[in-house]
């Protein structure tokens, strides 16, 4: 037990407090796995973070979430979704206070590393359940700890062919696993690197080198096209610009094929062996060929784009409410969708326009701030770091994982973390 308390105690920073520290880290690590306990420790964490020297006030961003969650707030009162449009505030609101809240435990480059570990150890059981769903045909719903922890896999996949472990569905187990990427490529170079110079086990680096190639594997049997973007996305800004002068040259060469081989309007007779060399199953699920006949236009991205611009010209400031386009989608085209598949479309049509701008212009003024300032250029974690930031707002892009309150999470430690780096 004392081991174990000396573990967690580890590199905490002044301004946190023990308790806190230590519920912080266990959240982590349970995080993937139960959002419950996960969610119980961070409360912890979280109240206890907010005692800090200097009130929130002082910095000006969080007077920028304040208004952005008023605005919030005065839209929810006309909104045309009712009762939705306020529940659909809890994927926003308790997350501006974790934004602060959760700053003193990232508050130092030690500080993120550890809490980097910890992801990529909460990682592992996302990786051993996609193994045994698609390997040993395990199919549940499991449950640990009286109920707990539930784990609703499904034998073969969830859609079936696309591994998606104890998250039920392939594309946030692929978000997921894209955002913990860098951190688990991270944590193999560091134990490369002390292998090599004498200073670390043999065995640690196995371990390190097997969650890598296990995790490429699964992210590749997740059949997500935003993943497959985030294994190549993440390798250059890991590996450091000092690599980028042979590195980048040498994927555009490697993607080369792909790209030829998927993209309409190539001529046969360079795509056709194109084809016969990359994988139908890669290029084939680029451009859709693997989709059962023809694909209505109304269950495209395009489309569900297009018609979420009209919805906000028709109420620009103040939105529709949270959950407004999954009600008003089905009505117009026949087809039901939960989201626009993009967040600033998404929140422009639940919250109005200034609150998409809002929220979106902080991610990447955070981004653009901390790359300037050299987290991309600086250690290995600090990297990895703003590698992971950077591919959670990518796939944010073309999806929105975040509605997984799992992946919420992580991304405001994220981005708290990127704060604190400025």
């Amino acid at each position: 037990m004392n081991r174990a308390l000396e573990l967690l105690d580890g590199q905490r920073p002044d301004a946190t407090s023990p308790l806190g520290w230590r519920c912080f880290q266990l959240a982590l690590l349970l995080l993937p796995a139960s959002a419950l306990l996960a969610g119980l420790l961070l409360f912890v964490a979280l109240i206890l973070g907010s005692r800090q020297p200097a009130p929130w006030w002082k910095d000006r961003l969080n007077w920028l979430l304040a208004a952005l969650s008023l605005w919030m707030v005065l839209g929810c009162l006309g909104a045309s979704s009712g009762w939705l449009a306020w529940v659909g505030l809890g994927n926003w609101l308790p997350f501006f206070w974790a934004f602060w809240g959760f700053q003193p435990y990232v508050a130092t480059p030690e500080a993120r590393r550890r809490m980097a570990l910890w992801l990529v150890a909460g990682t592992v059981p996302v990786l051993a359940t996609g193994f045994g769903q698609m390997v040993l045909g395990w199919s549940g719903p499991y449950e640990l700890l009286g109920g707990a922890i539930v784990w609703w896999i499904r034998g073969g996949g969830n859609p079936p062919g696309r591994l998606s472990g104890l998250f039920d569905y392939a594309n946030i187990t692929a978000a997921w696993l894209a955002l913990s990427w860098p951190l688990v490529l991270a944590a193999f170079l560091q134990h490369a690197r002390r292998w090599r110079s004498g200073g670390a086990p043999l065995a640690l680096g196995a371990i390190s080198l097997a969650l890598v190639v296990t995790q490429v594997a699964e992210m590749l049997l997740t059949d997500s096209r935003n993943g497959w973007g985030a294994l190549v996305l993440a390798v250059p800004i890991v590996l450091g610009p000092a690599r980028w002068i042979w590195l980048l040259p040498l994927l555009l060469l490697a993607l080369l094929p792909v790209v030829l081989a998927t993209v309409p309007g190539v001529p046969a007779v360079i795509q056709a062996p194109l084809r016969e060399l990359v994988p139908q199953s890669l290029w084939g699920r680029l451009n859709d060929f693997n989709s059962h006949g023809e694909r209505p236009l109304a269950l495209t991205r395009l489309s569900q784009w297009a018609t979420a611009v009209g919805l906000i010209g028709e109420r620009p400031w103040l939105g529709w409410g949270a959950a407004a386009f999954s009600v008003i989608y089905p009505l117009r085209t026949g087809h039901w969708h939960g989201h626009p598949h993009n967040i600033g479309l998404d929140l422009a049509i639940s919250h109005g326009l200034p609150v998409a701008l809002g929220v979106v212009g902080l991610v990447l003024w955070l981004l653009i701030r901390a790359a300037v300032k050299g987290m991309v250029s600086g250690a290995l974690f600090e990297r990895a770091w703003w590698a992971a930031a950077l591919v959670l707002m990518a796939l944010h892009s073309t999806d929105i994982p975040m509605y997984d309150s799992r992946i919420n999470i992580a991304g405001w430690i994220l981005l708290a973390g990127l704060r604190c780096r400025l």
